[in-house]
């Protein structure tokens, strides 16, 4: 169990800056830091830095960049907050909001022009809340790729990755000034290493079933999607040392993961003109709120399933995505040449998805608003091969956190800053407030990136 413990012990090694934590907000954190000047030495549980960075798409939203300018996008971080504020419903800090969307683009072009990270931007399809095409992802779009490359870039730029180190225990003097870290090895072997400043970027709590359950009940019988490392030692760690903590209810989930494949599924399936129905062939929501808020409808069907139905043309749309490759290859992504062939492959009762079908499709031949609220207005129709794939809800990972200001220090509830503590990614609160359907599409890896670089270049 991790813990906090107020002494200050002897260490057998000691660094500058220590990161616990090697996603992309801690590999990104070491890399500003080095460039800084700074020798980090990065902490990781797993044998290779994954995390859930590996788990997700990839795609990290950024405004202003050279890839929007050079697609003709005008956008700017102004247009991206009013965004991220409209959809948690103005909940965030807008300071927060502030800080995040106008720092993340200038990183991304910092890791393409400095690192080599080939960042391209999504130029066929917009994520649900976004008012510009802003999306960024490397050539595969995949979560895998970004975090094998960072990993790449920080050992190339000289960063220590210390691997198979679970931080256990950290040490505070009586000011809550962090001295240093105890980590355990797999063979039970201990090490405490002294630091002079600090970064959590061990994510959040999403592997803590007891405080997913306090928290996010909809969700706590779910498929969880994250690492299973999230075990809300940041947060646990800070409430310790007096930390403030806000919108521990935000989470991201997702209503499209490939049941029982475990493959994540694009929503381009849905927002290029697919739909979700049951396994009654019925439809229960509008599906254009977000992915976020579709979890927890989809938990809530019979079996916690649905299915999602598109055509060739979104398919080719999705097969951008590595993961909706591999989700093909592996057969979950049936076809049929008319929907009642599709509906018998997929077992569903014939005459009620036939009817959902045509009533859909009738809808956007009248571009009328259904009786969920979605509007097919402008959205093509259904054209044959038709596909489908069998999907649950899941948790991704948490969106609340501990309280940090524009540096990333970590802030009590007086609003005075921690002596040398930072968060970044999942371990500080996000910009999605205290709702699931707050979460913009990419607030995860923007808090990540953007967060994760604040941290690194802060001066102590």
């Amino acid at each position: 169990m991790s813990r906090v413990v107020r002494e200050v012990p002897e260490f057998e090694a000691e660094v500058p800056l220590l990161v616990v934590g090697g996603g992309a907000a801690g590999l990104v954190a070491a890399l500003a830091a080095r460039e800084a000047g700074v020798e980090a030495l990065v902490l990781e549980r797993d044998p290779v830095p994954r995390g859930s960075t590996a788990l997700s798409a990839g795609l990290v939203p950024a405004a202003g960049t050279r890839w929007q300018r050079a697609a003709g996008i005008e956008d700017s971080p102004a247009l991206f907050a009013a965004d991220i504020l409209k959809k948690a419903h103005g909940e965030p800090d807008a300071a927060a909001v502030a800080a995040v969307t106008e720092t993340v683009g200038p990183v991304l072009e910092w890791l393409a022009g400095r690192h080599g990270l080939p960042f391209s931007l999504i130029e066929d399809f917009r994520y649900p809340g976004h008012s510009a095409l802003r999306m960024h992802g490397l050539p595969s779009r995949s979560g895998e790729e970004l975090i094998d490359r960072l990993r790449a870039a920080a050992e190339a730029a000289g960063v220590d990755i210390l691997p198979e180190a679970h931080v256990v225990a950290l040490f505070a003097d009586a000011s809550d000034r962090v001295a240093g870290v105890e980590i355990a090895r797999p063979d039970g072997s201990r090490e405490r290493i002294g630091c002079g400043r600090l970064i959590l970027a061990c994510n959040g709590y999403g592997g803590h079933r007891d405080l997913v359950r306090r928290h996010v009940p909809d969700l706590a019988e779910g498929l969880y999607f994250g690492h299973p490392g999230n075990q809300g030692d940041a947060v646990l760690w800070g409430e310790a040392l007096g930390a403030a903590t806000r919108h521990l209810s935000g989470h991201q989930g997702h209503g499209s993961v490939a049941h029982p494949h475990g493959i994540l599924i694009t929503w381009a399936v849905i927002m290029e003109g697919g739909f979700q129905v049951n396994l009654e062939g019925r439809r229960f929501a509008d599906e254009t709120g977000g992915y976020s808020e579709a979890a927890a409808p989809v938990l809530a069907q019979p079996e916690g399933l649905a299915v999602c139905v598109f055509d060739a043309r979104i398919a080719g749309i999705a097969r951008q995505f590595e993961d909706f490759r591999r989700a093909e290859a592996a057969g979950a992504v049936p076809q049929a040449d008319t929907p009642d062939a599709l509906a018998g492959r997929l077992g569903l009762p014939v005459e009620a998805f036939m009817a959902t079908f045509e009533a859909v499709e009738a809808c956007k031949r009248r571009g009328d608003t259904d009786d969920f609220g979605r509007s097919f207005a402008g959205v093509p129709p259904l054209a044959p091969p038709y596909h489908a794939v069998r999907v649950t809800g899941a948790l991704f990972h948490t969106q609340g956190g501990l309280v940090v200001d524009g540096r990333a220090r970590v802030l009590r509830p007086d609003g005075s800053a921690l002596p040398n503590l930072y968060a970044a990614g999942g371990a500080a609160c996000g910009v999605s407030g205290s709702r699931a359907s707050g979460y913009l599409s990419g607030n995860g890896l923007l808090t990540a990136v953007a967060y994760g670089a604040l941290a690194g270049r802060a001066e102590p």
